[in-house]
């Protein structure tokens, strides 16, 4: 049996088109019918159904291709764990055309230095994020989420949930919201 080349494809968000990365997968000489995706999945989760079924297709001298190593994991012991797999598999790992060799010392180096850099990399934009959040609730811009009704609305709940002649779901149908957010809105007001 000659060796395969198996690709996975990953985007974070359901907004995110993964054309990109097929395309070059395609180029990597990779089959469309052996590229295995996951769509809206983080790379720090990692139960993913597409990199699940891309490890299962491996076998002995395969190699599994992939666009960047930050599409295949985003923390360095995930990345361990997926590279200690592919080694008992004896199977090969290409990122973005460049072959590393999971038993070979440097090919294990390389991959661990690349797999800091994803880990830093994600890291980064963890902080970044919350430094941004921060500085936009400073500003009065990041208030949370928002009431779904007004306080006279809340007030004309909380009097209709206390007279009993309406059910909690009647009440909810009234103001187009869910049982639970009546339920809330009863529960924090004082009486």
């Amino acid at each position: 049996m000659s060796a395969l080349s198996i690709g996975y494809a990953r985007v974070s968000t359901s907004e995110q088109d993964l054309t990109a990365q097929r395309n070059q997968l395609a180029t990597l000489g990779v089959p469309k019918d052996r590229v295995y995706t996951d769509h809206g999945l983080t790379g720090t989760n990692r139960d993913r159904p597409g990199l699940s079924q891309a490890l299962a297709a491996v076998r002995d001298g395969d190699t599994l291709v992939i666009t960047k190593l930050d599409r295949l994991a985003r923390s360095l012991p995930d990345a361990r764990n997926i590279i200690e797999e592919l080694t008992q598999k004896n199977v090969k790992l290409s990122i973005g055309g460049s072959i590393h060799d999971p038993a070979d010392p440097v090919g294990r180096l390389l991959f661990n230095v690349l797999a800091m850099v994803a880990e830093f990399e994600s890291d980064l934009i963890r902080a970044r994020t919350r430094e941004g959040m921060q500085i936009a609730k400073a500003k009065g811009r990041l208030r949370g989420k928002q009431p779904k009704l007004s306080k006279l609305q809340e007030a004309h709940v909380v009097s209709l949930y206390t007279a009993g002649e309406h059910t909690t779901t009647e009440i909810a149908e009234l103001f187009n919201v869910a049982r639970s957010t009546v339920y809330r809105i009863v529960q924090r007001t004082p009486r």
